[in-house]
């Protein structure tokens, strides 16, 4: 019996009809068999997962630059935790729970190390600018499984180019911006809703702010526990877009205002307190003089494990390079380069 064309029918009868069928993918950009066991949309999960990308989201910054507690969030903390809310979402509304986790596992893939902070420095020096989102989409493309890319439906790469929110409210996006899957639209939400609630619980945990500076009216709306912030916000995700009989992914105004609120909050309190930007200033030289050093020497890049691809600007092959650091390998490539080493003699 052929498992995946079980799978298929499954999901036709099970699932909304505003799902995306893994049997009605727009396909790949390269033609290939399909398996017997998984769906196209299960396929991409796994690629993805194995992928050289994912394991180095495990040695990125969330928000604290290379923390020493057990429990701090890295961009791979992060990015299950949106894996786990955007499912919880799908399920709800009966969409396809195999594109949502492809979309969530890979939507951050392309981000550099030190966080912000880098993506910043490779935004000023790469040729044409830098956006994760960009290179996220880059990364399964062209750079990953050595040069060749994964070969991913064209509805696991639209939600990873448009998985971004800008700074405006969630709601009020023109249709064009959004992915146009509503298994990526989830993604979008479950993104936001992650991020701004382990970011305020590590910034509690670490002693950065308190309790009880967080706006009353915030709680107000959303809770007054991480637990009962995401509940909030995943709850009224779902049941608004229920409200719609499933045709827009939306949150009520009140939680799309109180969750803009927070994030705006966050940046002001947490983002941006000398405590935690003194850091990445530093890690932003770091990041700057290796990106300098590569464009300068070719060899050296390709020494370090760069690669230089005949169709790229020597620049754009710095900037790959570079975003796919780790905070450690940036930081000891950097000793390694810049800082003399103790002679030995005997």
């Amino acid at each position: 019996m052929n498992i995946r064309h079980f799978l298929e029918e499954r999901e036709r009868q099970m699932l909304s009809p505003f799902a995306c069928l893994s049997v009605e993918t727009r396909g790949r950009e390269q033609a290939e068999m399909h398996c017997t066991l998984r769906t196209t949309f299960q396929d991409d999960c796994n690629r993805i997962l194995q992928s050289k990308a994912f394991r180095r989201l495990k040695y990125k910054t969330q928000v604290f630059l290379s923390p020493e507690g057990d429990h701090y969030r890295t961009r791979l903390t992060h990015t299950l935790e949106v894996s786990q809310i955007a499912r919880t979402v799908a399920r709800s509304l009966a969409l396809n729970e195999d594109l949502t986790e492809a979309i969530a596992l890979g939507h951050d893939l392309g981000h550099t190390p030190f966080g912000h902070a880098g993506e910043r420095i490779l935004n000023e020096l790469a040729p044409g600018g830098f956006h994760h989102v960009r290179q996220s989409r880059r990364v399964v493309e062209i750079l990953e499984n050595d040069g060749v890319g994964l070969n991913l439906t064209a509805e696991v790469l639209d939600g990873i180019a448009k998985h971004s929110k800008g700074q405006g409210a969630l709601n009020h996006v023109a249709d064009d911006c959004l992915p146009f899957t509503h298994e990526g639209r989830v993604v979008r939400f479950a993104d936001i809703i992650a991020y701004v609630n382990h970011d305020l619980d590590d910034a509690l945990r670490a002693g950065l702010i308190t309790e009880a500076q967080i706006p009353d009216d915030i709680c107000v709306v959303l809770g007054r526990s991480c637990q009962e912030r995401i509940d909030t916000m995943v709850r009224d995700l779902v049941e608004v877009s229920t409200s719609s009989g499933g045709a827009v992914i939306r949150l009520s105004e009140p939680v799309d205002a109180a969750l803009m609120g927070l994030r705006d909050w966050l940046t002001s309190h947490v983002y941006l307190v000398k405590t935690v930007d003194a850091e990445f200033g530093k890690a932003a030289r770091i990041l700057r003089d290796l990106f300098l050093h590569f464009a300068n020497d070719r060899e050296s890049l390709l020494a370090h494990g760069g690669r230089c691809r005949e169709e790229d600007d020597d620049l754009v092959s710095v900037a790959d390079f570079v975003a796919g650091m780790t905070d450690r390998f940036a930081i000891n490539l950097y000793h390694e380069i810049f800082l003399p080493r103790p002679w030995r003699v005997g």
